[in-house]
């Protein structure tokens, strides 16, 4: 099975478009509800049994049930009957919201993030529909749930074989753009390495150098703009808040910062298509970015967006055929590519790599792109030479892939 996302934008007419501003907020009443509902059973319980809090707290029987999804849609389901705001929402709209809460409880307990936080009018931005009626799409029209056929900018066709099985309804700054889920029953191949490699190394001095020696500059997306974001965002500042005014200074805000996520994003595209034009093979590091973007540099880094790249060269190189690994990033800029020496730790304002051993001498971030390279060649099972032996065809996979 497979599944794609496409997006494109909408055209929402006047009524439809507050159709779905009072279910934005609907959903954002029962995300908060749901999540005061537990947070109060976790808050009642937080305390000793012979002790007392310092906070005043809701006393909640010791034999009520921890509240959980299916506890919560069982409850929703009861209230609907009664509440006209929730009656005219979509009912498994609701119900994904309630889901969306169940898994950030997840990731709370599982993957160490944060508490879930309450949403202030204007936060909720999206729609989730777990399902469409048959034959959904027809032309440049999308039939949504409560709203009927809308119209889309088709900015590319619907690929042949996959039906659209649910779509999500996103509100931006430039306006509203659905995400639908493509399935078509077939089964995508693995691919097994071929062609010419390439190695890859990431860093703030440029975006990326490669093995053979191309150097990337690095667009500064954020950093060119900031002025103009806090100039806007004073201007929003001396508003009166929740007034007319504040609410136009604060969509230039949002617009700003879509236009520097947009072109981030655009970038990151038309470099991972350059690079699968041109080889077979792709290998980068397996780096953990969060821990950089807590870093002196982490404003930069965070403006670069390397976990983006990755991500979308990823799935460049599986649309486009093109292998793609991660390789252990320890050492890669303190060994030598061509006699594999530990040339020990260089300062970040040494940019040459020079090894005393074999004399070999380059840029220090290609260096550490080659040594990404064979790495990569010996995982995928390549045989790899020493720079000054040449190139070499001997590889058990392929004999078209020369290897420094």
């Amino acid at each position: 099975m497979l599944n794609l996302t496409y997006t494109y934008r909408l055209k929402l007419t006047q009524q439809q478009s507050q159709t779905y501003e009072a279910w934005l907020e609907t959903s954002r009443r029962v995300w908060n509800f749901a999540l005061a509902e537990r947070k109060d059973w976790y808050q009642s319980r937080s305390c000793r049994i012979d002790a007392c809090s310092l906070k005043s707290e809701y006393i909640i029987p010791s034999h009520a049930p921890r509240p959980t999804f299916a506890s919560q849609c069982k409850a929703l389901t009861q209230v609907r009957k009664t509440n006209p705001d929730l009656n005219a929402a979509h009912s498994q709209m609701l119900q994904q919201v309630l889901r969306r809460l169940e898994k950030a409880f997840i990731g709370m307990w599982e993957s160490g993030k944060g508490f879930p936080r309450f949403k202030k009018q204007g936060r909720m931005r999206s729609l989730l529909f777990p399902q469409l009626g048959v034959n959904p799409i027809q032309g440049s029209k999308v039939k949504l749930p409560g709203v009927g056929w809308v119209k889309m900018q088709l900015s590319r066709p619907i690929p042949d074989g996959f039906v659209a099985k649910q779509a999500q309804v996103v509100k931006k700054a430039s306006g509203w753009y659905v995400m639908l889920t493509l399935q078509a029953d077939v089964d995508a191949p693995s691919l097994a390495p071929h062609g010419q490699p390439i190695g890859i190394d990431i860093g703030l001095k440029v975006f990326l150098a490669t093995s053979s020696g191309e150097q990337i500059a690095r667009p500064r997306f954020f950093a060119l703009l900031q002025q103009k974001l806090k100039l806007l965002q004073q201007r929003a500042s001396h508003k009166r808040l929740g007034s007319n005014n504040w609410r136009k200074a604060q969509h230039k805000v949002s617009r700003l910062h879509e236009h520097i996520h947009n072109t981030r994003k655009d970038f990151h595209f038309k470099l991972a298509h350059k690079l699968c034009d041109q080889v077979g093979m792709i290998f980068v590091e397996d780096l953990n970015f969060k821990t950089w973007a807590k870093g002196m540099f982490g404003k930069h880094t965070l403006d670069a967006g390397f976990g983006e790249f990755f991500s979308i060269l990823e799935w460049v190189c599986w649309k486009r055929g093109v292998y793609f690994a991660k390789v252990n990033p320890n050492g890669t800029s303190q060994t030598c590519p061509n006699c594999n020496h530990h040339t020990g730790k260089k300062d970040l304002s040494e940019r040459i790599h020079h090894c005393g051993e074999c004399g070999f001498q380059t840029d220090r971030d290609v260096a550490a792109a080659m040594v990404v390279m064979q790495r990569g060649l010996r995982a995928v099972g390549h045989t790899v030479k020493m720079l000054g032996e040449g190139l070499s065809n001997s590889s058990p996979l392929t004999q078209e892939s020369p290897v420094l």
